[in-house]
């Protein structure tokens, strides 16, 4: 155990939050994402949904300063009636820590699995949200973070 740590954070998550450099993306995964068929590791943490897992993690991990959105949710497909109302919770979490509204992409499903296949890692959750996951591209760590 560690200080100051938030314990859903597991020692493999940690890990990877921490070998990432600035520009990196982790994709945060609804239990419907297809994580192990992207061709990236995924880190397994079964019984957390998303918003608890980008709160932690966003305690340790600034996002990029250097892109107009940092953060990309992958849109309603068109046609589908479906309201993601996590996506408040997202952005009420992101307020939290100093984020804007606008610095939230939507992302055409296949676009957004798409740049998945190129994130650092994938983190599978057992998220039941439709239209939950996001990705999350990691900016620098310096004195004043």
């Amino acid at each position: 155990m560690l200080k100051n740590i938030p314990p859903i954070l597991s020692p493999q998550l940690l890990s990877a939050l921490c070998a990432m450099g600035h520009g990196d993306e982790i994709v945060l995964a609804d239990g419907n994402f297809p994580a192990e068929s992207q061709g990236v590791p995924v880190i397994r943490c079964d019984g957390h949904g998303v918003p608890d897992l980008l709160t932690a993690i966003l305690t340790l991990f600034p996002l990029d300063e250097y892109v107009s959105q940092p953060v990309a949710l992958m849109d309603v497909v068109t046609g589908d009636t479906y309201k993601p109302v996590i996506w408040d919770e997202y952005k009420n979490i992101l307020r939290l820590y100093n984020y804007k509204d606008e610095q939230i992409e939507y992302m055409e499903r296949y676009a957004f699995y798409e740049r998945s296949k190129k994130a650092f890692a994938i983190v599978a959750t057992s998220e039941m949200s439709q239209y939950a996951n996001v990705i999350l591209k990691k900016g620098l760590v310096n004195s004043v973070s």
